[in-house]
């Protein structure tokens, strides 16, 4: 199994070529690298455990340096927040191109702060410099870490066969608002004015983390909450397949009930891609005991959060299983996701 050509490893790379080479076994560790996981979980003193997640950041010089600033916080803090929890303390690894100037990186770094202060991050620490070469829109990377009873964390490892598959909002928020802030010309044009504004204004409802702490919060009352994972890469589609194969559960998925804007929708046919398949951070994927589903729904919405019932978790024998109305077929591992292709075939091509 060869890298994917953009876009992160895929399960068959991470368990032949990452997961046999992780250092030295510890026993403090309680949840380590593993596929479909968001957070790793190391046990502390007094019944305290630390999660960490790490990501990329970003410095996508057509989206604009807040709206990169945006990105970098927060998709770590959609991480964390599968744990339940708020994230608590961050590390910034900043690798920039030389091209980028002292007042830039200031802005840019102004933000990073604005955004982890909103959240109640402190930042603890990291590494910045510039390199020859670096024209990534991925600026390096972070860590963001909390603290909590280990026996509240919640992690996408605990589904079981029986709890029913909530999803939060809508699909492909991330992807459809980038698609249409990076190449706004294009998008007015074949799609018209007004689902450009509906897409670029996905662009700040792309945080996971007030559902995230929702459920945990629901969770510890009531033990309802088995399991929780953010839609990113491989859109909704690969994190039904993560969880599932996180918690070694099956799955039965009725297609119909999963929500796609009608802005997604035509953004994706213009990019032809599908938006159940894309980056769709925003979304959380939560499984819930059967009895305690409706109530959780009523949480979620009486803050204003879209919220449906969009499956059930099975046993694993029964597969993954997705109906669309029609026919079923089997969900496999997900594939790099159709996103980046569309974006850098876009911006080869000179659209606007």
């Amino acid at each position: 199994m060869e890298f994917p050509v953009t876009g992160k490893i895929q399960n068959s790379f991470f368990k032949s070529r990452v997961f046999p080479y992780c250092g030295r076994p510890r026993e403090e560790v309680i949840i380590g690298p593993h596929y479909g996981v968001d957070v790793s979980i190391v046990h502390l003193q007094q019944g305290l455990a630390m999660a960490m997640t790490s990501d990329p950041l970003s410095l996508i010089p057509t989206l604009g340096l807040r709206e990169s600033a945006w990105l970098s916080v927060q998709l770590m803090a959609n991480d964390m927040a599968t744990t339940g929890f708020a994230p608590m303390y961050a590390q910034f690894v900043l690798n920039l191109p030389t091209t980028l100037s002292a007042e830039d990186f200031e802005q840019y770094w102004r933000y990073i702060h604005e955004y982890c202060d909103r959240l109640g991050v402190a930042i603890t620490g990291g590494h910045t410099g510039r390199f020859d070469g670096l024209q990534s829109t991925v600026s390096g990377g972070g860590t963001m870490i909390t603290i909590a009873a280990g026996e509240e964390l919640i992690t996408s490892k605990g589904a079981q066969p029986g709890d029913v598959v909530i999803m939060t909002k809508e699909c492909a928020l991330l992807s459809t608002a980038i698609l249409a802030l990076s190449f706004p010309q294009t998008v007015k044009k074949e799609c018209g004015e007004e689902i450009h504004r509906q897409a670029c204004e996905l662009f700040y409802k792309t945080s996971a983390v007030e559902a995230g702490l929702i459920a945990g919060e629901f969770g510890r009352h009531t033990r309802a909450v088995t399991a929780m994972h953010d839609v990113t890469e491989g859109g909704v589609m690969g994190a039904l397949y993560e969880l599932a194969y996180a918690s070694g559960c099956g799955m039965e998925i009725d297609e119909t009930a999963i929500p796609v804007g009608e802005a997604q929708q035509k953004i994706g046919d213009l990019f032809r891609i599908h938006p159940m398949h894309c980056v769709g951070a925003g979304s959380m994927i939560i499984t819930v005991k059967e009895d305690q589903y409706h109530s959780l729904l009523i949480q979620l919405e009486a803050k204003s959060i879209k919220a449906r019932v969009i499956g059930k978790v099975m046993n694993t024998e029964a597969g993954l299983v997705i109906d669309n109305g029609d026919q079923q077929r089997i969900l496999h591992s997900p594939e790099a996701d159709p996103y980046w292709d569309a974006f850098f075939h876009a911006f080869n091509s000179g659209w606007k």
